[in-house]
Parts: structure tokens; sequence; C-alpha cells
């Protein structure tokens, strides 16, 4: 999984460990609100899981796990297993902090496996409810997994952009009435008169044309626009 000699990345962690997560019954979606992943069971409400990756075991990976908590139900901490073994994953005193903190621990392999260093506590108290009801709905708006955990360099594609496309995708071939574009798209009245992205200009009262910026993007996301004109 980790070709050799090039330098691994974050996101070559994110796969196995969503497939991890998705044996254990749970919907997995990558870079939400600042975690590198966030998993949410079926129940109603739905069990919160985030996970954060990191090619080794260290300190910042407990200190951006002990950031999540207060919005998860369980928080994973994620790394590469080290050569031979030898690295935190090993080191009893750093198994123990998570143990203490609540946190679990997965080891991914050089070729994809998992292995379960340390359990999550299952009961740890949720202290910030607004932050883990945010998790939920993006995760919940966005539409399917374009993120993959772990990136830094690119835009990450949140629910809003997704719906900002849509926009785009629709106005690409002339100019549309927000009337008409809130049939499909609630929010697009909201998403035009905000124009985050500058993708948008209006032609006239009520009635939005596409920006170059917005052919632009479609260009960038050729992906995104067909699964969400598809989705429409």
């Amino acid at each position: 999984m980790f070709a050799a000699g090039a330098a691994p990345l974050e996101t070559a962690l994110y796969l196995p460990v969503k497939r991890f997560l998705e044996k254990l019954g749970f919907t997995v979606k990558g870079e939400i609100g600042g975690c590198d992943l966030v998993a949410l069971s079926g129940d109603d409400p739905p069990i919160v899981v985030i996970g954060e990756l990191k090619l080794t075991f260290n300190l910042e990976l407990v200190l951006q796990a002990v950031d999540r908590a207060a919005a998860a139900d369980e928080v994973w901490l994620a790394a590469k297993m080290s050569a031979r073994g030898k690295g935190r994953e090993g080191d009893a005193r750093y198994r123990n902090l998570c143990r203490r903190l609540g946190f679990g621990m997965l080891a991914v392999t050089q070729i994809g496996d998992v292995e379960v260093i340390v359990q999550p506590a299952t009961t740890a108290p949720r202290r910030n409810p607004k932050k883990r009801s945010r998790l939920v709905s993006e995760h919940q708006r966005r539409k399917g997994d374009p993120a993959m955990g772990g990136s830094t360099r690119a835009p990450i594609m949140t629910a809003y952009r997704q719906q900002a496309l849509a926009c785009a995708a629709a106005l690409s071939n002339g100019p549309q009435r927000v009337k008409d574009l809130r049939a499909g798209m609630p929010d697009a009245g909201k998403i035009l008169l905000h124009n985050v992205y500058g993708w948008f200009d209006r032609a006239e009262r009520g009635i939005y044309v596409l920006t170059d910026a917005g052919h632009a993007a479609l260009k960038r996301w050729p992906q995104q626009k067909l699964d969400l004109t598809a989705a429409e």
C-alpha cells in the first residue's frame, strides 16, 4: 500500500481505516469539520466516531484527538505501523495514555491491514453538543465521500461546495431564475446571493449567470458536476 521509495501521505491511511470502520457498521466520510474522518452509525441519534490520522503515533496526534473528543462518542488515533513495531504503538506509556483518555489506537501495516492496539472507551461524555451536531449535519448533507481523509493541500469538498457546484451546473447553459433553481436546490437563493466563491453574477433581479470562475470550477471538478446533476 505504501509505495517503495516514495514519501507516504496521511491520505494513504484513510481507506484502510475507512474499511475497518465500515466493517463495524459505520458510514465513513473524510475531512468533516476539521476531522480527518467522521463515522456515523445508523442509529437515531447516531453514534459519532472521529478518527485522526498521522504517519506516526506522536504527541500532536493525541492533542488533535483531545480537541475532537468533546464532540464524539468514540475517538480513534491511526498511524502507520512502524518498522518491526518499535514505534509508539509498542510503547506501554503511550498506550496507557490513550487508555486513560479513552482513545482507541489503530496501526496500519505496510500492506494496508489494520491492527487494533487499544480499544476506545464507549462511554465518553459529550461536552460539546453543538459541535457534534454540526459534524452530523455536514456528514449527512454531503453527497458521497468526496474528500480523502488526511488531505491538506486541496480545497475540501464540503456539502456547501457541492451545492454551489450544483447551482453552477444548472447555470452552465445560460441564465436561470432563482425560483426555478429552488425546485431542486432549496438553498440556491442563499448560495447565489452570498456568492462565496465568486462563481455567480446577477444579470437582473432574480436572474443569475455563471462567471468565468464558475465555468473554471466545473472544469476543475467535472466528476462532481456529473454526480450532482445525476442526483437531481
